[in-house]
């Protein structure tokens, strides 16, 4: 099992084989709950790119520029396809607020790149309040999903930060071939078994906004997303 390695820089080199190797074998162990992971690395679908600090902005033109070929090259019936942003390896892991804040503040740069080329995907939302809202970049939605070392949860304990963009459309389209919702509930109770107890971030997937999902933290009731779209008629 193998992930496509691209380095994120301005004169791309290969990224590391044992990067790679290592989320492989992460998500390849035989009780890791999400199958959608799963599926992504055995077709070999998964984009890899090699990041610097997590909270620095040295190689955010790179990450957007590959984010963006993805978005504009990948099929629209496309599914179990990702593009996964390593970024280095901590001294001292993130808090799970402090790496939400990171995940959000990294975010919020690659959109301010991203929105010189590319408006918000029409089919989507870009207020993060509401329930039909996506990251998007490259004109395409993405659900995004954080990775790290401090996680709660542990499907999304990492030994180093990872961001994983999945395309939207592709869950549109699992629901068009009617896998989706058989594929979900396969998933929160692999969770079950993986964790010990249902991942309650993961249960309102499909139900309740998207963005307090992102980070992998149980967010509290009166939690307001920190991102602001920059597109017309967006809030902030």
């Amino acid at each position: 099992m193998r992930a496509s390695p691209v380095a994120a820089t301005d004169k791309p080199t290969s990224a590391s084989p044992s990067a790679a190797q290592a989320l492989a074998d992460f998500v390849d162990a035989p009780d890791y709950p999400c199958l959608g992971a799963k599926a992504a690395f055995a077709r070999q679908s998964v984009q890899l790119i090699e990041a610097g600090d997590l909270h620095g902005a040295q190689h955010d033109e790179a990450i957007v520029a590959a984010l963006q070929r993805f978005a504009g090259e990948a099929p629209a019936d496309a599914v179990f396809v990702s593009v996964v942003v390593l970024f280095a390896p901590l001294l001292c892991a993130l808090t799970e607020p402090a790496f939400e804040q990171a995940l959000w503040q990294r975010l919020q740069a690659l959109h301010a790149l991203d929105r010189r080329q590319f408006g918000w995907d029409p089919q989507v939302s870009s207020d993060p309040a509401s329930p039909h809202f996506s990251m998007s970049l490259g004109g395409k939605a993405f659900y995004v999903v954080g990775l790290h070392p401090a996680a709660s949860r542990p499907a999304r304990r990492y030994r180093q930060p990872a961001l994983v963009f999945n395309l939207h459309s592709q869950f549109e389209q699992l629901r068009a071939d009617g896998r989706y919702q058989k594929l979900r509930e396969a998933i929160i109770e692999r969770d079950r078994a993986y964790a010990g107890s249902v991942n309650p971030m993961l249960s309102m997937h499909g139900k309740g906004p998207e963005a307090p999902q992102y980070s992998g933290r149980r967010v509290e009731a009166d939690w307001v997303c920190p991102f602001h779209a920059q597109v017309p008629g967006a809030r902030g």
